[in-house]
């Protein structure tokens, strides 16, 4: 048992989606993550790829079940006690691998009412009752079957934690109030231009990561209703200053805060890159990937998390055919790192894309030396 309590939150989180060379992709996912001494707790699990059970996409009732079994007011859905805790975010099904956690209450301590600092034995309701109690998780494993085997695939070093009743199930009871853990994703997306055949192939590719996309040449008849579900819009090649300067009043009359993303040049991975960028709902100090730039040959990265990162380089040739070559694949280990890119891939105007599990950066390709760069 933990001598000392952690504390506990929620904070919304994406997986972004991919669209990869081969033409597959991997879908976009939306979820809440468990927030653990301030850190995601995500990120301790290594580079794992994977959403929480508490994902926006899923039917609410779905949802309550998953937030009802997390406040123990259900019976565990694996031997022992154990509960899901991250799972695989294209199918959810446990052959996949899943992160799985025991969750158990314990007594609330005296400490800071009697100065007693007593506790009681594991698994107890508490002499208050169950509303009263902690909750702890522990034992935290990777599991593909019923049982998990904690020699072989148990997490040494994550956990135990113990978490204040009161604190616990208020964030998690958010849930169900309609809170969203203070975040209502929208995943929709609204291409302006009259190129429809580019951004139909935008939006294909974006419904097929589970992204919502609508074409438009005109927002002012758009009812404002509308526009506020709408988390970004793309403006295609050929679209003026006067018209973006339309579709940007259009959505300041609605009250809707969306971000403006440029479809130059029109190269749908790169596109489809910017866009899950401009849709991620979390704040920068939580992010694992929070910089990138690149010049003169060289990218700079910086990850928060010991994570893999990958780099790829996109770019228009001369006959205008579109380039794709990646970089880097790699794990980077926290903090700031330097990474040498091939001079022909990121030549002329050239952009480079930078993945993680849980994030997604874009940047241009600045001609010259390298950031940061001393003779």
């Amino acid at each position: 048992m933990p001598a000392e309590y952690t504390t506990f939150g929620l904070a919304p989180a994406t997986r972004p989606g991919e669209i990869a060379a081969d033409g597959g992709h991997r879908l976009h996912r939306d979820f809440v993550d468990f927030v653990v001494d301030g850190r995601p707790l995500l990120f301790r699990l290594a580079d794992l790829d994977a959403v929480s059970p508490l994902a926006s996409d899923v039917p609410p009732a779905i949802l309550a079940a998953q937030v009802r079994g997390l406040l123990l007011e259900s019976e565990a859905p694996l031997p022992g006690g154990r509960y899901l805790i991250y799972g695989c975010p294209e199918c959810e099904d446990l052959a996949c691998g899943a992160v799985t956690a025991v969750i158990e209450r314990a007594h609330a301590r005296d400490t800071g009412m009697d100065g007693t600092g007593t506790d009681a034995a594991d698994g107890a309701d508490g002499a208050d009752g169950p509303d009263g109690a902690d909750y702890v998780w522990r034992d935290f494993a990777w599991q593909t079957d019923a049982h998990a085997d904690l020699e072989r695939d148990g997490y040494q070093g994550i956990g135990p934690f113990r978490f204040a009743g009161a604190e616990y199930r208020a964030a998690l009871r958010s849930l169900l109030d309609g809170d969203g853990g203070g975040h209502a994703p929208r995943r929709r997306v609204l291409l302006v231009g009259a190129r429809t055949a580019a951004l139909a192939r935008l939006a294909a590719a974006l419904r097929a990561l589970g992204i919502g996309a609508d074409i438009s040449g005109d927002t002012v008849h758009i009812h404002a209703g509308e526009l506020r579900q709408y988390g970004a819009v793309v403006f295609g090649t050929g679209v003026g200053p006067a018209e973006r300067a339309a579709v940007r009043d259009a959505f300041e009359r609605a009250g809707a805060d969306v971000a403006r993303v440029d479809g130059t040049p029109p190269i749908v991975p790169l596109l489809v890159a910017r866009i899950e960028q401009a849709l991620d709902p979390g704040p920068v100090e939580r992010r694992r990937l929070t910089r990138l730039t690149a010049a003169g040959g060289a990218a700079d990265v910086e990850v928060t998390s010991a994570c893999r990162v990958r780099i790829t380089a996109h770019r228009l040739d001369r006959l205008h055919r579109t380039r794709t070559q990646e970089l880097f694949d790699g794990v980077l280990e926290p903090g700031r790192h330097r990474l040498a890119l091939d001079a022909r891939a990121v030549k002329g105007e050239s952009f480079v894309v930078a993945r993680t599990a849980g994030g997604v950066l874009v940047a241009a390709v600045a001609q010259g030396e390298p950031p940061g760069h001393r003779h």
